[in-house]
């Protein structure tokens, strides 16, 4: 029964062994190894607030950035509201330049026409004259051509002035 149960001394030198043991661990061990774990805690620790810091500042930035872009929007609209007005203005500019020029042109063709006209009525008026101071002339060549025919003609030309 020896076996099942172990003798003092050996209890006694495994107490021993098993104190030393953690005495050496403590001292060599131990301090050590809970220095690294509080460095690992602190390093975790300023991770967490670094992180914290960044979470903050993307939230700052995103809200800036909603703000530029809503500024962004509203000057956008405001030159595409300027543009439509210059293009509203300048379209009525040459709307009313044009009917200005149109107006001019057929002013200047009216008044063509009109010397054009006056210019054909005198062409006719001109013929007629002539032609008929055509006629006159070979119906009075007709008519004066026998003695007794100029005889009266003077006559009648000399009672018309003796009255007048």
């Amino acid at each position: 029964m020896e076996l099942l149960t172990p003798g003092s001394g050996l209890i006694f030198w495994q107490i021993v062994v098993f104190v030393s043991l953690l005495l050496l661990l403590k001292t060599f061990a131990w301090q050590p190894i809970l220095h690294s774990l509080k460095i690992r805690e602190e390093s975790i620790q300023e991770a967490l607030d670094s992180a914290k810091e960044a979470k903050e500042e993307m939230s700052q930035l995103k809200a800036e950035n909603e703000k530029l872009l809503q500024e962004a929007r509203k000057e956008r609209d405001k030159i595409l509201k300027i543009a439509n007005t210059v293009a509203l203005k300048i379209k009525d500019e040459a709307k009313s330049a044009a009917s200005g020029i149109t107006d001019k042109m057929i002013e200047v063709a009216k008044k063509e026409i009109e010397s054009e006209k006056n210019a054909a009525l005198q062409e006719v008026r001109n013929q007629v004259v002539s032609l008929s101071v055509e006629i006159a002339e070979i119906l009075l060549q007709k008519a004066l051509a026998k003695d007794v025919a100029q005889k009266e003609l003077v006559d009648l030309y000399l009672k018309e002035k003796n009255l007048n």
